[in-house]
């Protein structure tokens, strides 16, 4: 019988209700997003994102199962978003899930946030083929990841400081451009496709892989002290010369990895995915070397709930089932 999993995502400041079938058809993907309200703090208020997941749960869920013509009693397991998050976001939506899961008798899946950025590359969409190469670029993470199936990982290189996503941001604040960062500076360095710059990259001193965004967060701050852009031609020229450093930052650790000839997939996830140059330049790094480029369209690579339930309906078909007493955690590897 194929599985039909309800999953609940609430870790930040979206709160996310999906239906997903044997583990990789979306039925349903309801998302309400908080960013106008944030936006004006300049970042996500914890307590008050907790609140409003607490408000716009019950409408989802209602909503999610209207669109995908289910009802409850159909459904062969409940997924959740366990770790990690804002604790008290956490908490709406898996104590949401865990009364559901009691109260229909079926299986509860505890899902880590990062591990199902990257399954959400299989959701509508053809298997992922192992050995694969999972790189997630988000707000809160930049991490490389051996990929020999789901559920078995080893990690390569992660941040020392910044998160990509996190730099984004840092730096669109510096410039005054607002929140989130991301799209904002991506648009304006779009505007300056001749700025080919980049400030200068991090180093690791124990020669690792790792990441570091702090420095480069750092140049733009000195750069806008000493020299402040004159006009939007300049500001653009600013936002595409950073654009182009963390771009770099991650090319050349993917490179060095896919020459290792080893992978037969690179498996791109998180929100920054969503960036369409750093989409570019992987694909040009994988295609001569015919490695599959994996990639989740912009819907499933900002948080949602889609990529949870089908990841929560692998871990129960392999039987990794939680216990109702279990809890979520602010912080947790799943590796």
């Amino acid at each position: 019988m194929d599985s039909l999993v309800l999953g609940i995502e609430s870790s930040c400041d979206e709160t996310a209700v999906a239906l997903v079938k044997s583990a990789a058809q979306v039925l349903s993907s309801e998302v309400s997003s908080q960013m106008d309200l944030h936006k004006r703090y300049g970042g996500v208020v914890p307590e008050v994102a907790s609140r409003l997941h607490l408000e716009s749960l019950p409408f989802l869920v209602e909503e999610a199962l209207k669109k995908a013509d289910v009802t409850f009693d159909q459904l062969t397991g409940i997924a959740v978003t366990a770790a990690p998050g804002l604790i008290g976001a956490l908490l709406v939506g898996f104590s949401a899930a865990k009364a559901l899961a009691f109260r229909l008798g079926v299986p509860l899946a505890n899902v880590h946030h990062i591990e199902a950025h990257l399954y959400a590359a299989q959701l509508d969409a053809p298997p992922v083929v192992f050995p694969a190469l999972g790189l997630v670029v988000s707000g809160g993470h930049t991490e490389l990841y051996h990929m020999a199936d789901w559920g078995q990982y080893k990690l390569l290189a992660s941040t020392r400081d910044d998160a990509a996503g996190e730099a984004f941001d840092k730096v669109a604040k510096l410039m005054g451009l607002g929140y989130p960062g991301g799209p904002l500076i991506e648009k304006m360095a779009k505007l300056s496709p001749e700025t080919t710059q980049t400030f200068s990259k991090a180093r690791m001193k124990d020669k690792t892989l790792d990441f570091s965004f702090s420095g480069v967060k750092t140049a733009v701050s000195l750069e806008l002290q000493k020299n402040p852009p004159k006009n939007e031609i300049e500001k653009n020229k600013l936002a595409a010369k950073f654009q182009n450093t963390v771009l770099e930052e991650i090319l050349s650790r993917v490179e060095v990895l896919l020459d290792e000839g080893q992978f037969k997939s690179l498996v791109l996830g998180g929100g920054v995915a969503c960036n369409q140059a750093l989409r570019d330049a992987l694909y040009k790094e994988t295609e001569p070397r015919d490695i599959a480029l994996r990639v989740p369209p912009p819907q499933y690579c900002s948080d949602n709930a889609a990529m949870i339930a089908g990841l929560g309906a692998f871990q129960i078909s392999q039987g990794k089932i939680a216990d109702l007493s279990s809890t979520a955690l602010p912080r947790a590897s799943f590796y």
